[in-house]
């Protein structure tokens, strides 16, 4: 009786300490995917309290409309941006409205999508103080057809596609009257609508569009008149203008844009320098041809 009764005590010791090894190893494994799990995320999404204080002064929060600026942005982040202890975080948006409601509210601290007409339109509609920082490239308006080859193919009642938005659109008329197809009235101050129109030859009917869907909408008019960038947008850049615009006006030059009073943020001075670096204007002139033209 006694000698079972330590054979049985010591079976019991060492059941014991093998489920209490096992239970280590356990709680050994659990703890190491914890660290584990733990260190993935902080290198794919840093926290504030993984980054130093100096290290978040040199991030530059940037919102971007069209894939140009967010591709030149990226270029530049690549090429140079890194070298100077800058960090660019493009933040891309679905529409041109919500690009300076994002100034306005401080989710990004510049937007680089606008020209300059484009910007004081936008200011006066959002009351807000906007600066335009330096300019960098321009998209020429183009007149565009999957139908006709030359202007004087135009038959009489077309409907001809053009941008929506206000800036643009005087810019569009202004082209089209260069181009001797409608005749506008004798206005200073503000920007020409359609309504604005005193002759018509040709009783052209406008449809209109807002961004890559002008590019999309050839299928169904005669002419488009839109911006050379929108066919990147759409991904159609083998289509060639039949006519387009002068590129020597910089009134819709492209440039960085922030509130007034942050325009002197070291770190949006030293975007501001490095977007008119000659290797940016290199990259431009190799991607785009000549839909997209450096101004600098």
């Amino acid at each position: 009786m006694i000698l079972s009764t330590r054979i049985n005590r010591r079976y019991f010791i060492l059941r014991t300490g093998s489920a209490l090894a096992k239970l280590n190893v356990v709680i050994a494994s659990v703890l190491f995917a914890s660290c584990s799990s733990s260190q993935n995320q902080s290198t794919s999404t840093p926290t504030s309290q993984n980054v130093s204080a100096s290290q978040q002064t040199n991030i530059i929060k940037v919102g971007v409309w069209s894939v140009i600026a967010e591709d030149i942005l990226k270029f530049i982040q690549k090429k140079l941006a890194s070298s100077q202890g800058l960090e660019i975080q493009t933040v891309k948006f679905g529409d041109w409205v919500q690009v300076n409601n994002a100034l306005k509210s401080g989710e990004i601290d510049a937007n680089y999508f606008q020209h300059r007409l484009f910007m004081e339109d936008s200011a006066k509609r959002l009351n807000l103080n906007l600066v335009m920082l330096n300019q960098t490239y321009l998209t020429p308006i183009g007149i565009y057809s999957k139908k006709i080859k030359s202007l004087s193919e135009i038959p009489n009642g077309a409907t001809i596609a053009i941008q929506s938005d206000a800036s643009n659109q005087d810019r569009t008329l202004k082209f089209l009257q260069s181009q001797k197809l409608i005749k506008l009235k004798d206005i200073s101050g503000n920007l020409f609508s359609v309504k604005d129109m005193v002759e018509n030859s040709k009783n052209l009917q406008f449809k209109e569009l807002e961004g890559p869907a002008i590019v999309r909408g050839l299928d169904d008019v005669v002419v488009g008149a839109f911006l050379g960038s929108l066919l990147i947008q759409a991904k159609q850049l083998d289509l060639r203008p039949i006519v387009q615009e002068s590129t020597k006006d910089k009134r819709y030059a492209l440039g960085l844009v922030t509130l007034q009073g942050k325009e002197n943020d070291p770190k949006i001075q030293k975007l501001n320098q490095l977007i008119i670096d000659p290797k940016v204007k290199d990259f431009i002139k190799n991607t785009y041809q000549d839909a997209v033209v450096p101004v600098f």
